[in-house]
């Protein structure tokens, strides 16, 4: 049997033996072959996946049809291919005999945002030196990407729909019924263009000198972008690149933080932490930690950083990525200038990188912390936005290197249940960084094998990556937290940014794996734009059903039908509610009894878990540690160490087992990934509600299957709104035990902290122990009455605004007796009808 499926990351119609694709047929196997010969042997005879020496890809594909025999699977992928081509040309002059030109560029606003760029030659790496193209696979395996049809979808609606918008108007007319309905749908239209998603991040892990800052230079084809050390040289500054969608420079926009949250830092002089500390030395000299704060105000530097917090934001700008633009964006996050205390993020942007970054942050995420609340607090929030994290460690040391694992481990409740991460890739970076006589020495005493047929140093960093892949995957896969805490999807890459940007003659573009990374950047923004394009057209053929639904009432018995459609659709709607608010009290009852354990261990162990996480990571004489433990609590239960990997988190331990028993059923009731269906996530359960039964049908003529349309265009946005909006309440309602907790303890945290004089870290603990011996049994059932109260309201908002939503879109379809009839756009629809169905094929 031979499949004809279309790869997702490409575009590109393929035909594969049935045995390479996955049970559900949305996965293939791909074989790593680059001879043309071999790879048709392999499809020819079936060849069994992960036979031939290589591992072999497992790509996302699109699944058509089965066919019996080789021949008959061709035929109808060179039929798929020749239509792809027709479509294609046909978009490209699309409307050309239909459509006059557009009367101004305005009207076509928005195309750039949505489009794709499908050359992988960034123009600065011309100027740069950097000449590499991102290589495209032999035709024999994974094909290239093939122009992108969405783009001239996109474009073809938005000729249709400003077209629409003129005639409309153009619309004289003194009745205002028909002024109310123009100014409706102008309204609509207008609301299409300004329809934007956030961009999802991607974070990045790692230390200083882990390769992060060459990784992202070699992603993005640029040598000069960002400095070695500057991308997490400064734990404190969240630092960040995305796309400049504005102009062809290079930016940086630093957000500095305000006077008086800088004045607040420094305002205490017992109770300054020694990160903060640190930064006061920085810009006041060695002996500033002692002063007060109006002793540092009359300091000749006051004067000047003053002066410096006067405008909230600077910005820097260059035509072209030289050292000179690297180094004015370094000096305000590395510490060799007294800058970094005041800024609070750096975001760089790049021109000419639609196709990698239009739609997608990369954002450090840095190795050690930072205590003061105003920039934590920002950084949590970035975490939480994270779609996907990227763990970069040194090759060397990445299989047995304990910091990156702790800190995921730290992050993993920000990232799963209390995040939006789908994805964690683990990349080895410096793979060309090797010795090849010590490497065969190793390889020789541990008994392995390796294979020189190239030159000895090419053979030794394929074999130490291979290993190191094999090893850093046993490592996800025997994680308890990763299991325990969230569904991730994981992979791990083995990467040379340097061979990569230099075109070392060691390794070929691929064997460095960077293209790799950038196809995910790139299947990243297809997908986004696809679903912006879907929900463009979506919205434009709900307009234009509304337009031509609005005809002239001459006929009493449509009257009548419509009355009846109207009543059918509200006692649907009031049915559909009723059934959604008994799913959703079924997953009440499930978090009700999973928090109500939660809070029984929690009461029984609260203490004696504070006590192991503080002997944890007390040093063994206890010198200095009671600093710590002062800083612990001032900062309402929560504090970064300089230099420590992971922070002290008192809060995240007294939840610690609230959370532990809500996990597993939390991930199912809120996944990720609207997609991943588990029974009873509140996603499915928008997913299924609808108005509309399938026991009708009308005549795609008649005026009640345009209404019938409108109500469904109304229906997928909604629905579409609040999924997003389901996954941001999932977090505040996942984290709200800990909040909690800490509002609750903050009175305890305070009192411990301004204890004085003998014995002060012995009071301190006794305060914070009897704090939550006297709390523990209303804290936690408050915690937990917390959950339920927001998960109320969730089941709540989203009932009625399906309510609202719909009421409204029935009301406005059929109650309304049309005087007049609007315009005759039905060749426009039958237009958008066949391009929903190009973008769907």
């Amino acid at each position: 049997m031979y499949a004809v499926v279309t790869l997702q990351d490409s575009d590109e119609v393929m035909v594969a033996p049935s045995n390479w694709l996955s049970e559900d047929k949305k996965q293939c196997y791909w074989p790593p072959f680059k001879s043309k010969e071999k790879y048709l042997k392999a499809v020819m005879t079936g060849l069994e996946p992960s036979t031939g020496g290589k591992p072999w890809e497992k790509l996302a594909v699109l699944f058509h049809v089965e066919y019996g025999t080789y021949e008959q699977a061709k035929e109808k992928q060179a039929a798929m291919r020749e239509k792809e081509q027709t479509v294609t040309q046909k978009n490209q002059v699309i409307e050309t005999s239909q459509l006059s030109p557009l009367p101004s560029q305005s009207a076509l606003s928005g195309i750039s945002s949505h489009g794709i760029l499908v050359n992988s030659v960034h123009p600065t790496m011309v100027s740069q030196g950097c000449k590499r193209k991102c290589p495209q696979p032999d035709s024999a395996g994974k094909p290239s990407n093939k122009l992108n049809t969405d783009m001239f979808i996109l474009k073809s609606v938005k000729q249709i729909m400003a077209q629409v918008k003129i005639r409309i108007q153009n619309i004289n007319s003194t009745d205002q019924t028909t002024n109310e309905q123009k100014n409706n749908i102008l309204d609509a239209i207008a609301k299409m263009d300004k329809d934007k998603r956030r961009k999802e991040t991607i974070g990045v892990f790692g230390k200083t000198g882990q390769g992060k800052s060459s990784l992202l230079n070699a992603i993005l084809g640029l040598h000069y972008l960002l400095p070695s050390g500057c991308f997490g040289a400064c734990t404190s500054v969240v630092t960040q690149v995305e796309a400049n969608l504005t102009d062809s420079n290079y930016a940086a926009e630093i957000e500095l933080i305000s006077k008086e949250e800088w004045e607040n830092e420094m305002s205490s002089t017992d109770n300054r932490t020694e990160t903060v500390i640190e930064r006061i030395t920085a810009l006041y000299g060695a002996d500033a930690d002692k002063k007060t704060l109006e002793e540092l105000k009359n300091s000749d530097k006051y004067a000047e950083i003053d002066n410096f917090l006067s405008a909230t934001k600077k910005t820097i700008s260059h035509t072209k990525v030289t050292q000179e633009f690297s180094s004015d964006v370094a000096r305000y996050i590395q510490h060799t200038d007294w800058y970094w205390p005041l800024v609070k993020s750096v975001t760089i942007k790049i021109p000419n990188c639609r196709e990698l970054l239009e739609h997608i942050v990369l954002l450090d995420i840095p190795g050690t912390g930072d205590c003061n609340k105003i920039r934590d607090d920002l950084w949590k929030s970035k975490l939480r936005q994270c779609s996907t994290v990227w763990i970069a460690s040194n090759i060397n040391r990445a299989i047995d290197d304990r910091d990156p694992w702790g800190i995921l481990q730290h992050c993993i409740q920000d990232l799963g249940p209390g995040g939006e991460c789908r994805n964690i890739n683990f990349i080895c970076t410096k793979t060309d960084d090797i010795d090849p006589d010590e490497y065969l020495r190793f390889v020789c005493h541990s008994g392995e094998q390796i294979s020189l047929d190239k030159n000895p140093k090419t053979g030794c960093i394929i074999h130490r990556n291979n290993r190191a892949k094999k090893i850093v995957k046993e490592l996800f896969e025997n994680y308890d937290i990763m299991k325990s805490k969230a569904r991730f999807i994981t992979d791990v890459f083995t990467v040379s940014s340097r061979a990569y940007l230099d075109k070392n003659p060691h390794l070929e573009p691929t064997e460095t794996e960077i293209p790799k990374l950038q196809d995910i950047l790139k299947s990243t923004n297809r997908r986004i734009n696809r679903e912006l394009t879907r929900d463009y057209v979506n919205q434009a053929k709900g307009v234009l059903s509304f337009i031509q639904s609005i005809q002239l009432d001459t006929d009493e018995q449509m009257a009548e039908k419509k009355a009846e459609v109207y009543t059918k659709l509200q006692k649907n709607l009031a049915k559909a509610l009723k059934k959604l608010d008994c799913q959703f009290d079924s997953l009440y009852k499930i978090l009700d009894q999973c928090l109500s354990k939660g809070v029984e261990k929690s009461v029984e162990q609260c203490v004696d878990t504070k006590n192991s996480m503080i002997e944890s990571v007390a040093p063994n004489d206890k010198r200095g540690f009671h600093k710590t433990l002062q800083a612990l609590y001032k900062n309402k239960g929560y504090y970064w160490p300089k230099n420590w990997d992971a922070p002290l988190d008192l809060n995240m331990c007294l939840a610690k087992h609230m959370h532990d028993n809500i996990d597993d059923e939390f991930n199912l009731i809120f996944p990720v990934d609207a997609s991943n269906k588990t029974g009873i996530s509140v996603q499915e359960q928008i997913d299924k509600f609808s108005i509309i039964q399938s026991d009708t049908a009308y005549s795609p003529s008649s005026m009640l299957y345009h209404m019938e349309n409108v109500i469904k265009t109304e229906e997928t946005k909604v629905k579409a709104l609040l999924k997003r909006e389901v996954v941001d309440r999932k977090k505040k309602i996942y984290s709200s035990i800990q909040t909690t907790i800490q509002n609750q303890m903050t009175a305890g945290y305070e009192q411990a902290a301004n204890l004085r004089g003998d014995k002060a870290m012995e009071k301190r603990e006794k305060k914070i122990t009897d704090t939550i011996e006297l709390l523990k049994y209303s804290m936690f059932k408050d915690a937990k009455l917390e959950v339920l109260k927001q998960f109320k309201d969730l089941k709540e908002h989203i009932c009625k605004t399906l309510e609202s939503v719909l009421t409204r879109s029935v009301e406005r379809s059929l109650s309304q007796t049309s005087r007049t009839t609007l315009m005759d756009v039905s060749r426009e629809i039958e237009k958008l009808e066949r391009l929903s169905r190009e973008l769907s094929d």
